[in-house]
């Protein structure tokens, strides 16, 4: 039976070992911001009734709650934010967008059914590869039950508990706050991700024990370290091949049809 042999040249592929290198590289450079928000309809004296938690690369470096209305910062990265000029408007943003969250909270509220004090857990997400923005999405659990997810890249919206079909409807007949939504993980996190990300790369490596926030954000999440180490075991496999390629082919086994031959 007459062996299949090789047809490319040794140019192929390089050019294509070089896109598979590129491909990893822009891998690599992806980085992620999450804000995570629990919301109570009514809370004691003294006790927060907003209290956030903000994630890089799923590290947690920034928290806030609103019976202080500050911004604790939480290592390397959170002292490195704190001494930007980012940190008074991400202070002030975050109190807005819990407030909004609340009125939003208490809008729905007879919708839901309890009796008693409702929550509201929000988490707003990011990603960005390649210099751009790739990823953006909200995820909604009312009284600790996934109940809706916007995708703010396509603006569609998913129910996971049907429950919420009534207030999906709701929301998504709010264009302005459907804009709104769009305008705070597509425009203002992608902002502060692009600025943390320079603060990120300058650190020798992360300071702070990876917290993993929500699964919200499916594909759009980072790359783990598995997959990365995966991905540079094999382009290593192929830079070897190239190279017993090469010196093949230098040596005119490969014009010959010798190689596939004594390869088997």
């Amino acid at each position: 039976m007459r062996r299949m042999s090789l047809t490319c040249s040794p140019v192929r592929l390089l050019s294509l070992l070089l896109l598979l290198l590129t491909a990893l590289e822009i891998m690599v450079g992806a980085h992620s911001l999450c804000f995570s928000f629990t919301i109570k309809s009514w809370s004691r004296p003294g006790q927060p009734w907003c209290e956030a938690q903000v994630f890089m690369n799923k590290n947690l470096f920034l928290q806030y709650d609103s019976d202080s209305n500050m911004v604790k910062p939480l290592g390397l990265l959170g002292k490195k934010v704190n001494a930007t000029s980012t940190w008074g408007d991400l202070t002030q943003t975050l109190g807005e967008v819990g407030r909004d969250l609340r009125m939003l909270l208490l809008d729905i509220k007879p919708q839901i059914k309890t009796s008693g004090p409702s929550t509201l857990q929000v988490e707003m997400f990011c990603q960005r590869e390649a210099e751009r923005c790739t990823g953006a999405s909200w995820q909604f659990a009312i009284n600790g039950e996934k109940s809706l997810i916007l995708d703010a890249m396509k603006m569609t919206w998913t129910v996971i508990n049907h429950e919420a079909s009534k207030i999906k409807e709701t929301w998504k007949k709010d264009r302005g706050l459907e804009k709104y939504f769009r305008k705070l993980s597509v425009g203002d996190c992608d902002h502060w991700l692009r600025e943390f990300s320079e603060h990120w790369e300058a650190m020798p490596e992360p300071t702070v024990s990876p917290v993993n926030a929500s699964d919200i954000h499916g594909s759009y999440s980072s790359l783990p370290d598995t997959w990365i180490i995966l991905g540079a075991f094999i382009l290593l496999v192929l830079m070897g091949i190239f190279l017993i390629i090469y010196i093949r082919w230098q040596k005119g086994e490969w014009q010959a049809g010798l190689w596939p031959l004594r390869m088997s």
